[in-house]
C-alpha cells in the first residue's frame, strides 16, 4: 500500500480498528445496551443491507472497468446506480454493517466512536479521494459533487 496515494490505511482496516476497539472497550468498561429479538433482527438487516449494497457498487465498478482500490486511481467517473444516491456507498456500506455489529455487541460504544469513524473516513480518506477525482475529472466531478451528497 503506497503513502503516495494520500490514503495510509485500507476503509475495510479502518472500520475493523473500529469495531475491535469498540469491542475491547466494551469488555474492559461496559455500558451496556438493550438487547433482544428486534436488536437482533436490526443488527443483521443492516449488515445484509451494507453487503448488498458494497455488492452493487463494486459490480458496477468491475463492470465499468475502474478499480475498487483506493490506493490506486479510477479510471471512469461513476454516477449510477448506488453512486446517484452517494458518493462513497461502499463506505455508507461499510458504516451500515459498522452499526450492525455494534447493534450485535450490544453496547454503547460503537455508537460512542461512530461520529469519529465519520470523521476519520472524511479525512483521512473521502478527502483524498475528493481531491483526486476533482484532478482527474474537473467540471464533471464538481457536478457530480453538486447534484449527489457525500454519504446519503
Amino acid at each position: 500500500m503506497s503513502r503516495r496515494s494520500g490514503v495510509t490505511l485500507a476503509p475495510p482496516l479502518i472500520y475493523l480498528l473500529f469495531i475491535g476497539f469498540a469491542w475491547a472497550l466494551s469488555a474492559q468498561l461496559p455500558i451496556p445496551l438493550p438487547r433482544n429479538d428486534w436488536t437482533g433482527y436490526l443488527g443483521w438487516g443492516l449488515i445484509d443491507a451494507g453487503v448488498v449494497l458494497m455488492l452493487w457498487a463494486a459490480l458496477l465498478m468491475f463492470r465499468r472497468k475502474t478499480t475498487i482500490n483506493p490506493f490506486r486511481k479510477p479510471q471512469k467517473l461513476l454516477d449510477s446506480g448506488p453512486f446517484r444516491l452517494s458518493r462513497n456507498p461502499i463506505y455508507l456500506a461499510d458504516t451500515l454493517i459498522y452499526c450492525g455489529i455494534g447493534l450485535l455487541l450490544g453496547s454503547l460504544w460503537p455508537w460512542l466512536l461512530l461520529p469519529a469513524l465519520i470523521a476519520c473516513m472524511n479525512r483521512g480518506v473521502i478527502a483524498y479521494e475528493e481531491h483526486l477525482l476533482t484532478r482527474l475529472f474537473g467540471d464533471d466531478y464538481r457536478a457530480y459533487q453538486a447534484r449527489v451528497r457525500r454519504w446519503l
